[in-house]
């Protein structure tokens, strides 16, 4: 705690002056953390003054809160091509990377428990520097970073404001930001070095050296390239739901399972969010249960023990397969690969279809969704076709985040999908009766097409990849396809 206290008057967070009238004074407490390595080890004890943003009132002492950080999709695509480049990764942290961003705000707390100045028992902090807790704190440490970056060389991309690019005719440098926590990589180690020295003389940092666990993602060594696992906060969900020792299933869904929202009510709705909401991050390096997810992600207003029961089939299988993660290795051409597929009515509540796609760098799967269409789909084709136009809004993105890091692709993306009737719409310029109501999706598409700035084939249902982002299979398809999705065992 002292430590904490000594660091926040040495950058100047705060001046004691005498409490103004009608003014919002905002709260504050002593927050206790242990810091733990990536094999659950205890790396430190750490104390963190935080604010009490609860006590804010927006329009008085805070106005914008929003701060960027990076994709994931970002962040596998630049190890992709890292790893394609022999490039090394770096690992930083800065250390209490809010208290460095500025208040444009006025903003007055109370003095800190077991540090109340006795001189002046009665004054209260006016801030001057963000502290942990403050809304509008993470906008203005990301602000005052991006300030210092552009003042360095490097610039925004537009596609991920979150990514940082240094380019000259010698060195190409990306960082990536993800509120304190920073990699970064590029051609040049002795300008990485450099530029670390740079930042940690006006930011103090940690430099962790190579990538190794970046966001509760442990980075592994592999002989074909890059593991990513996330083996450890699988393991914390499985104990805290009292299920470290239960049976594993061989797939996160049953091949018949047809979730609906009437039944009888779960016996722990709060449990039941906690843990879908958990499952939602293990998707980071687990594509494959994406589908299984969102399916009991859309029922988090009202879990059933049905519903219950599905999320822990999720966690049995995950039990199974604790070791598994996303493996990237080099590619020798950069290039898109992408495949879309769409289950019509798939949901019987509101006859809505599921829609999946996975898109590939490489060899490597950067890219992937499972989701529940907005609108009811009056024919498999149409559902089929508005998958083809979601896929391609995120293949658009991707050229351009790949345009912006200075990469050219070999080839125009090629989109798969194995409906004949929208791989045909696609290249055709005559819209049908049955097809009329969707022109804008239809227009998105052909434009692309067209322009020859996207190819669109047709592909058979057993090579369809994204079959398993619409629907529950059996656990013969599920391995086939989850190998294709470059999951395995890291051993």
């Amino acid at each position: 705690m002292q430590a904490e206290y000594s660091a926040l008057l040495r950058n100047n967070t705060w001046s004691l002056v005498p409490r103004p009238r009608d003014t919002n004074l905002v709260g504050c407490k002593w927050v206790y953390r242990i810091k733990r390595r990536a094999d659950g080890s205890i790396e430190r004890y750490k104390a963190r003054l935080v604010a009490k943003g609860f006590h804010q009132e927006e329009g008085v002492d805070y106005f914008d809160t929003f701060s960027p950080v990076v994709k994931p999709t970002t962040v596998r695509l630049v190890l992709s091509l890292a790893l394609s480049k022999g490039w090394s990764v770096r690992q930083l942290d800065i250390n209490n990377a809010f208290l460095n961003g500025e208040l444009q705000e006025t903003v007055f707390m109370e003095q800190p428990k077991g540090f109340v100045n006795s001189a002046f028992p009665l004054h209260v902090c006016k801030l001057h520097k963000a502290l942990y807790g403050l809304k509008q704190a993470p906008r203005a440490w990301f602000n005052k970073l991006k300030n210092f970056l552009l003042s360095t060389g490097f610039r925004a991309c537009h596609s991920d404001t979150s990514l940082f690019v240094h380019h000259s005719p010698t060195t190409t440098i990306y960082l990536l930001v993800y509120v304190d926590d920073i990699i970064i990589t590029g051609s040049d180690p002795s300008f990485i070095s450099r530029f670390i020295g740079v930042l940690n003389n006006t930011f103090s940092l940690k430099d962790l050296g190579p990538l190794h666990y970046f966001l509760g993602v442990e980075v592994l060594k592999h002989e074909s390239g890059l593991f990513l696992s996330q083996s450890k906060y699988i393991r914390d969900i499985l104990s805290r739901c009292n299920m470290a020792d239960v049976k594993p299933l061989p797939t996160p869904a049953a091949s018949n399972s047809r979730l609906c929202k009437s039944g009888t009510p779960a016996d722990d709705a709060r449990l039941y969010r906690q843990v879908v909401g958990s499952l939602q991050y293990a998707t980071l390096t687990r594509p494959e249960i994406a589908y299984a997810v969102n399916r009991v992600c859309q029922f988090m207003h009202s879990p059933t023990q049905d519903h219950w029961k599905a999320a822990k089939r999720i966690l049995r299988y995950l039990k199974g397969t604790i070791e598994h993660g996303l493996l990237l290795r080099p590619c020798s051409q950069p290039q898109l690969r992408a495949y879309s597929d769409a289950g019509w009515l798939s949901d019987s509540d509101d006859c809505r279809s599921q829609y999946g796609f996975a898109i590939y760098f490489g060899p490597n799967l950067i890219s992937w969704t499972s989701r529940k269409q907005r609108v009811v789909a009056r024919s498999s084709t149409e559902a089929e076709f508005r998958a083809l136009a979601y896929t391609t809004a995120e293949l658009v993105w991707l050229q351009q985040l790949l345009t912006e890091l200075g990469v050219s692709l070999s080839h125009p993306p090629r989109l798969l999908c194995d409906n004949l009737g929208a791989t045909f719409m696609s290249a055709n310029p005559v819209i049908g009766s049955r097809s009329k109501h969707i022109h804008l999706d239809y227009y998105f598409v052909r434009e692309r097409v067209d322009a020859g700035l996207l190819k669109v084939s047709h592909v058979v249902s057993a090579d369809q990849v994204a079959d398993i982002f619409t629907k529950p299979l059996s656990s013969s398809s599920f391995g086939t396809l989850r190998s294709k999705l470059q999951v395995r065992s890291r051993t």
